[in-house]
């Protein structure tokens, strides 16, 4: 880990990056209704393994159901920091991935 980085005592994660994958068969709002979100996912975490960040001490990137936030969605959050994203393609995942998963550093134009 680099910048901005201190490993909490007894944390299994560094960060964690939550990205939402939820779908909607009703037509209502959902992250993943266009499939943009499951395939975002898959970036992320290729990327974070190709950095050789991902795994036990470092971090993680997983899949989830709803967040809550559909409006602003397509969502991610990363904790332990509660730093929420949004972002509209691979650029945006690998940016969040590089800035914040790996350096520590939140990318403040993709916040919401």
């Amino acid at each position: 880990m680099k910048r901005g980085s201190t490993l909490m005592e007894g944390a299994f994660y560094q960060r964690h990056m939550f990205l939402c994958l939820n779908h909607r068969d009703n037509g209502e709002q959902a992250c993943n209704n266009s499939g943009l979100a499951e395939e975002m996912f898959h970036v992320a975490r290729k990327h974070a393994k190709a950095l050789g960040i991902h795994g036990e001490k470092q971090v993680r990137v997983n899949r989830c159901g709803c967040l809550g936030r559909c409006s602003d969605g397509p969502v991610a959050v990363v904790y332990p920091d509660a730093v929420w994203y949004t972002y509209v393609d691979a650029d945006d995942v690998r940016e969040i991935v590089d800035s914040h998963l790996r350096d520590g550093l939140p990318v403040e134009r993709l916040r919401i």
